[in-house]
């Protein structure tokens, strides 16, 4: 039995030999696993290439554009800095000018403060506001304004109704005191 089962398996190899294989299936070559593994690296090296090569361009154009935009903040803050302080300085004069303005009586304001002093003087040295700048024709900015330049009046709530005001001629003023 030993012959027989020699017999066969030899035939079986011999038939396999002869046994038509496809050249697809044939094999070409016989690599090592490190050398299979080099191969492997190599193609994802060179597949990956371009691709870190882009990534690295876009490092490159983030940065570049990174110090563009703090060129441009610095540019815009000294811009404001600048900016700003003409801006204090014009608003300065034009508080300057105001103040001038507040405290020297404009030509019509003299007219109108003496016209004021004559209504406080006829009626007593006191009179309530609201009825001064009635008589006066007056608008009550441009009243309130002549109250603040003239220096011989002073200006206090009404005893019976707070929200009015009564404007009393200075004592030395004052006609009979």
């Amino acid at each position: 039995m030993e012959v027989v089962d020699a017999t066969q398996i030899n035939t079986f190899a011999h038939v396999a030999q002869q046994a038509d294989v496809s050249p697809s299936e044939e094999p070409i070559f016989v690599l090592t696993g490190s050398q299979l593994q080099e191969i492997i690296a190599r193609a994802i090296t060179e597949a990956i290439q371009p691709l870190q090569d882009e990534v690295l361009q876009l490092k490159v154009t983030v940065a570049h554009q990174g110090e563009e935009i703090a060129a441009l903040k610095t540019t815009e803050t000294q811009d404001y800095k600048a900016n700003s302080q003409d801006i204090r300085e014009i608003f300065a004069a034009i508080d300057e000018i105001d103040q001038r303005q507040r405290i020297k009586p404009q030509p019509l304001q003299k007219d109108r403060g003496e016209i004021l002093r004559a209504l406080l003087a006829v009626n007593g040295g006191k009179m309530l506001a609201k009825k001064a700048r009635q008589q006066m024709h007056m608008p009550k900015n441009k009243f309130s304004e002549l109250l603040a330049v003239c220096a011989f009046v002073t200006l206090k709530p009404y005893h019976l109704d707070n929200r009015q005001k009564v404007i009393i001629l200075k004592s030395e003023l004052v006609p009979g005191n």
